[in-house]
C-alpha cells in the first residue's frame, strides 16, 4: 500500500484503491453529549410522607408551569428516607434540553413555594462538582476597578443649576437652565425616543419609549441603565422612591414561538395582559394585569385611569381598583397578594394611599431606633350611593386594615380624593346633586389626618369647583369654581368664567376660613410652586384666552406676624399680593422648576400647530426666555430628590441667609461686570481706531501742503497722562452756625 495524504492527515491506500479514512471519522467524530445539564435539585420542599406525594408533585409542577418553566410530575424523582420514611426535603427535577434547565433555574430559584418553604434550585451537574471540589484555597486574580457614572451627578454642579429635558421634532435635548451666561446644552440626540420622554420622580433616570419596549438612561454620559421588553408600550408610571416601574400597552401581549425566555421576558402566562410590573434595578418582570375599564351606568366602557396601579409612599405595596368590587393590594417585591385576599368592598370606585411627609420620616426613624414598629400606611376610598346606602368615604390602616375613619354623604353624583403632599390632609371634593338633580353644586369635606378621631370640617360652596389643588407643605388649598352655563358643554371658543379662591386653616379654631376670592377670572389651572407660597393662575388650552396671573400669598407676612392675633376681620387675606400677569399664546402646560424659582409653560404641537414653543419667566412674571419652535412637543423639568440637611441645618443656613446672599450678590455683580468689561472693551477700540484714523488723516495733510510749497502749523499733541498736572480745590461751606450764650 502507498502512503496518501488529505487534510494534512496520513492514511495507506489499500490494493483494491480504496482509501481508508478511518483516521479521519476518528478525528473528526462528533461527541454526543452525554451530560446531566437538564437534571436540576430543587431544595427547600416540604417534607412529606408518601401518602401527600401527588398532591405536592401536582403542587411543584404548577408552580414551575406559572413562572414559564412547564415539567411533568413523572419527570421529578423525590428520595425518601428509608428510616423515617418521609422524603428529604429536595427532588430531581428532568426537562427537555439543558436550554429549559437554565431557564427554569433562573425563573425558580429563591421563589416562595409557601409561608414556610422557599424553593433554592442548583443543577445536578454543580452538586458533583461541588461535591469534588479542591479544599485548596487558592487567592483569585483581582479584576481591575472599573468605576461607573454617579446617576445623581448633576446635583453636585458648582453653580447649583437645575435641567429640563425638550423634545421637538425627532432631536431630544437636556439643558442647564440658570443665569443667562450659564444656559447651555448638556446633552443632545436625535431619534432617542419614539413617543415622549419622562423623567423618574427624583429624576435618576430619563425614560424613553420605543416600539420594542422601554429604555432608561442616565449618568452624566447618558449611558443605558436599564430596558424592559413591552412591545408597543404607550404608558408608564414609576414608584416613587424609584424601585419599580409600570407599563401600558393597548395591545395584549402575545408570545410568539421562539421568543426569548428568562424573567426578563413575557412567559405564556402573560399572554393577553396589558399592564406589567418590573424591577428597575434588575430588569426582572414581577408580574402582569389586564386593564380593568370601568362601565358607566349605560354599560358602556368609561376611559382607562392611569396609572391604573397605585404606590404606597414607602413603594412597600401596590394597589389596583375592580371597580365595584374590590381593591387588590399586592406585596413588593414579590408580588404576592397581601394576607392572600383582596379587600372586598361593594361599588368601590376609587382609592388614594397618604403621602408620607417629614413628621412621618422622623418618627419612622425614632421608632426604628428604638426598635418600636413603623406606624402603618394609611389609604383612603369612597363608594357611591346604592339603593338605600349612602356614598361613604373611608380612611383605613394597612396591612391591619383596620378602619380609622369614616363619613357618609348624600345626594352625591362623584367624589375626588386629595391628600395634601405632607399627610396632613385629605379634602374629598364632593359633587352633590339637588333632590331635581337638575343642578350642581360641591362640598369639601376634609378630615385633619393628624389629630385624633380625625375631625371633619365641611366648606360648602354653590357652584361647581373645576380644580383643587393644596400648598405644598403649607396649610392652604386654592379651589376654581364656576357657574357659567356653558360649563358642562364649552362650545368652541367659549372661555368659562371662573372664580378663584385661596383658604387657610385658623389652628385656634380648628377650620378653614376663605382667605380670599378673585372674581371673573378664566383661569383653569392652579399651579403651586414647589416651595408653597407662590402660585400661578393659567388659562391653558383656549384658542381665545392664555393670561397667566402670578401671586404671591405671604406677600407681607412679617407685618401679619406682629400683628398676630389682633388682626382685623377687614385685614385677614391682605398678605395676598398680585406680582405680575403675562401672556402666552395657546399654552397646553405650565410647570415650576423644582427651585420654585421658574416657570416654564409651552404649547406643544401634539394639541395644535399654533405658535408652538416654549417660555421661561421668574416667580413674578417677568419673562426670560422665549423660543418659537416648529413642532415642539415637551418640556419637563428634572426633578430634585430630598435635601440631606436635617432641619436644624436648615434653620442654620436660613438664620445665616444674609451672609450667602452677599456672596451671590458678588456673583450677580462679577457676571454683571463681565458684561460691562466687553462693552467698555468694545467702546474703547473704536475710539482707538478713530484717533488712529485722526493722526493719519493729520499726516496726510502735512505732507500734501509741504509738497505745494505751503507753511505747515504743527499740531500740539496731546499730553501724557504723566505731564498731566491734577489741581484740588477745598471748597469750605457753612452748612448751620448756631450762636451761643455763655452765662455765669
Amino acid at each position: 500500500m502507498a502512503p496518501n495524504s488529505v487534510n494534512g492527515v496520513t492514511h495507506e491506500e489499500d490494493v483494491d484503491g480504496e482509501i481508508d479514512y478511518s483516521d479521519i471519522e476518528a478525528k473528526y467524530k462528533v461527541q454526543y453529549d452525554e451530560g446531566l445539564d437538564n437534571i436540576l435539585v430543587v431544595d427547600g420542599v416540604p417534607i412529606i410522607d408518601k401518602s401527600k406525594l401527588d398532591k405536592l408533585l401536582a403542587r411543584i409542577s404548577k408552580e414551575f408551569a406559572r413562572k414559564g418553566a412547564p415539567v411533568k410530575t413523572e419527570d421529578m424523582f423525590v428520595p425518601w428516607n428509608d428510616s423515617t420514611g418521609k422524603s428529604n426535603g429536595y427532588i430531581f427535577v428532568e426537562f427537555k434540553n439543558a436550554e429549559d434547565a437554565a431557564y427554569a433555574m433562573a425563573t425558580m430559584h429563591g421563589h416562595p413555594f409557601d409561608a414556610k418553604h422557599t424553593l433554592f434550585v442548583n443543577r445536578f451537574t454543580d452538586v458533583e462538582k461541588f461535591a469534588n471540589l479542591d479544599e485548596n484555597w487558592t487567592e483569585p486574580e483581582a479584576e481591575p476597578y472599573k468605576p461607573k457614572e454617579h446617576l445623581r451627578a448633576w446635583l453636585g454642579d458648582a453653580l447649583g443649576r437645575d435641567q429640563y429635558a425638550m423634545y421637538r421634532g425627532e432631536d431630544v435635548e437636556v439643558h442647564w437652565h440658570g443665569k443667562p451666561s450659564q444656559c447651555e446644552v448638556a446633552h443632545k440626540r436625535t431619534g432617542w425616543t419614539d413617543l415622549y420622554v419622562s423623567w423618574s420622580p427624583v429624576g435618576t433616570y430619563l425614560a424613553t419609549l420605543h416600539r420594542p419596549g422601554v429604555r432608561l438612561w442616565g449618568g452624566p454620559s447618558w449611558e443605558s441603565q436599564q430596558r424592559f421588553a413591552h412591545p408597543l408600550v404607550k404608558l408608564i408610571d414609576f414608584s416613587p422612591n424609584e424601585n419599580y416601574l409600570v407599563t401600558w400597552s393597548h395591545d395584549p401581549i402575545v408570545v410568539p414561538e421562539g421568543m426569548p425566555q428568562g424573567p426578563q421576558y413575557f412567559s405564556p402566562e402573560d399572554e393577553g395582559n396589558n399592564i406589567a410590573v418590573w424591577d428597575i434595578k434588575t430588569g426582572n418582570l414581577l408580574r402582569t394585569f389586564p386593564s380593568a375599564l370601568p362601565e358607566g351606568e349605560d354599560g358602556a366602557k368609561r376611559q382607562m385611569q392611569w396609572p391604573a396601579l397605585k404606590w404606597s409612599a414607602d413603594d412597600q405595596f401596590v394597589g389596583r381598583v375592580t371597580p365595584g368590587q374590590q381593591i387588590s393590594v399586592y406585596e413588593l417585591p414579590s408580588m404576592r397578594l397581601n394576607d392572600k385576599k383582596s379587600i372586598k368592598i361593594d361599588g368601590v370606585v376609587d382609592f388614594e394611599w397618604c403621602p408620607h411627609g417629614d413628621k412621618d420620616k422622623e418618627d419612622a426613624e425614632k421608632a426604628i431606633a428604638a426598635g418600636k414598629k413603623v406606624k402603618e400606611n394609611m389609604l383612603a376610598y369612597w363608594t357611591p350611593e346604592v339603593a338605600n346606602q349612602p356614598a361613604r368615604v373611608s380612611v383605613i390602616n394597612f396591612p391591619s386594615r383596620a378602619i380609622l375613619r369614616q363619613k357618609n354623604l348624600f345626594n352625591v353624583t362623584e367624589c375626588k380624593l386629595y391628600w395634601q403632599n405632607q399627610g396632613d390632609f385629605l379634602c374629598v371634593k364632593v359633587d352633590r346633586h339637588t333632590k331635581t338633580k337638575k343642578s350642581i353644586f360641591c362640598n369639601l369635606e376634609i378630615f385633619r389626618v393628624r389629630e385624633k378621631d380625625f375631625p371633619i370640617e365641611v366648606v360648602e360652596l354653590k357652584d361647581a369647583v373645576t380644580d383643587f389643588s393644596w400648598e405644598p407643605k403649607g396649610e392652604r388649598f386654592a379651589i376654581i369654581s364656576s357657574n357659567d352655563p356653558n360649563l358642562g358643554n364649552p362650545g368652541p371658543g367659549v372661555t368659562i368664567k371662573t372664580d378663584v379662591s385661596f383658604y387657610q386653616l385658623v389652628r385656634a379654631k380648628g377650620d378653614f376660613k376663605l382667605l380670599r376670592t378673585l372674581p371673573g377670572r378664566t383661569s383653569n389651572t392652579i399651579r403651586w410652586s414647589p416651595r408653597g407660597r407662590h402660585v400661578v393662575l393659567a388659562t391653558v388650552g383656549s384658542s381665545s384666552k392664555s393670561e397667566l396671573e402670578f401671586w404671591d400669598l405671604d406677600f407681607n407676612l412679617d407685618e401679619m406676624r406682629r400683628e398676630g392675633p389682633n388682626q382685623s376681620k377687614e385685614e385677614w387675606g391682605v398678605s395676598i399680593q398680585h406680582l405680575g400677569t403675562a401672556d402666552h399664546y395657546a399654552l397646553t402646560d405650565a410647570e415650576w422648576d423644582p427651585s420654585g424659582r421658574y416657570l416654564a409653560t409651552s404649547a406643544s404641537a401634539w394639541r395644535h400647530t399654533l405658535e408652538n414653543g416654549y417660555a421661561i419667566w421668574d416667580f413674578r412674571g417677568q419673562e426670560l426666555e422665549k423660543q418659537i419652535l416648529d413642532r415642539f412637543k415637551q418640556l419637563l423639568w428634572r426633578p430634585r430628590p430630598q435635601t440631606l440637611l436635617t432641619k436644624e441645618q436648615q434653620r442654620q443656613i436660613r438664620r445665616n441667609l444674609k451672609e450667602y446672599s452677599k456672596q451671590f450678590e458678588e456673583e450677580d455683580a462679577a457676571e454683571e461686570s463681565n458684561v460691562s468689561a466687553e462693552l467698555v472693551a468694545l467702546r474703547k477700540r473704536l475710539v482707538d481706531e478713530w484717533n488712529a484714523w485722526r493722526l493719519r488723516c493729520k499726516e496726510e495733510v502735512a505732507e500734501e501742503l509741504k509738497k505745494g510749497g505751503k507753511k505747515v502749523e504743527v499740531i500740539p499733541e496731546q499730553p501724557k497722562e504723566e505731564d498731566k498736572e491734577e489741581i484740588e480745590v477745598w471748597i469750605d461751606e457753612v452748612i448751620e452756625q448756631v450762636e451761643e450764650e455763655v452765662v455765669e
